[in-house]
């Protein structure tokens, strides 16, 4: 009996494990496809052209200079007025939260932000901010990648406390630490690679989107102030590819890549500082 219980035990293990095998082999197949199509296809439109000169009308030269820039200047924006919200609310959320209503209702909404269409936030910015400024700019693209960004920021930073062990909170109340300085110089140390692996990870989210900023940026072929409308790779990408010219399709087929290859990068570093080990 003890034998067949063991052999069955086996035969589960091995059949769960090659089931896992296949899923991640699924996954990676459709990973290193659309990498291997974005090489193929945008490799060739990474140019020094590409990167210095800007957007060009049909038939002309030109390159993705503004619509970088642009994406970087709402980006960081973005990320400045998203990122202490997000780490804030976290904090409080895993620190304070313990007792009352307020800490249930916060994760609540905060769960809806994460699932939310991306347009969604565009079209409430745009009714906001947009509607009322009267004109399009990439101040109200980086408010709406803002809010994008604090769901991600907030979950990360809650979860990354919530490990940091209790004996740690125990010994700096033991040697007199008010709450305040427990927070920020016990735990927020002891989970910053985690922190700062939920600001990266934002990142790669809102660096990719398009829907949002149609709404809110819109686009620019030259190189614009944060008060005009202004140019950035999704939208860029997105309208080039619709249209008609070869050349256009080149050129986002090169930003396609650009923006892959980031956030791809942004991952890989995001796991990376997560599977460090916290320096107490």
């Amino acid at each position: 009996m003890n034998k067949n219980l063991y052999l069955r035990r086996r035969l589960i293990n091995r059949t769960c494990l090659i089931l896992s095998m296949l899923a991640m082999g699924f996954g990676l197949f459709w990973l290193f496809w659309i990498m291997y199509t974005l090489f193929s296809h945008g490799l060739a439109g990474l140019t020094l052209q590409t990167l210095t000169q800007s957007t060009p009308a049909p038939g002309s030269q030109g390159g993705l200079s503004n619509a970088i820039l642009g994406s970087l200047k709402m980006t960081a924006v973005g990320v400045v007025i998203g990122t202490p919200i997000g780490i804030l609310a976290g904090t409080y959320l895993a620190e304070f939260g313990a007792k009352g209503w307020l800490a249930p209702a916060t994760r609540f909404i905060n769960d809806i932000l994460l699932s939310a269409p991306s347009i969604v936030i565009g079209l409430f910015i745009f009714t906001v901010y947009v509607a009322q400024v009267g004109h399009f700019s990439g101040w109200a693209g980086s408010f709406a990648l803002a809010i994008l960004v604090i769901p991600v920021v907030l979950r990360t930073t809650e979860n990354m406390l919530l490990l940091v062990p209790t004996a740690m909170r125990e010994a700096a109340y033991a040697l007199g630490a008010p709450k305040w300085k427990m927070v920020t110089q016990v735990t927020l140390r002891a989970a910053k690679s985690g922190v700062a692996t939920g600001i990266l990870l934002a990142i790669a989210r809102i660096l990719g989107e398009t829907a949002p900023l149609l709404f809110t940026a819109l686009n620019n072929q030259f190189y614009s102030n944060m008060n005009q409308p202004t140019a950035n790779l999704p939208v860029v990408i997105f309208q080039f590819a619709m249209s008609p010219y070869d050349d256009w399709h080149q050129l986002a087929w090169a930003g396609a890549l650009m923006i892959g290859l980031f956030v791809l990068g942004m991952n890989i570093i995001a796991r990376v500082l997560l599977r460090q080990p916290n320096q107490h």
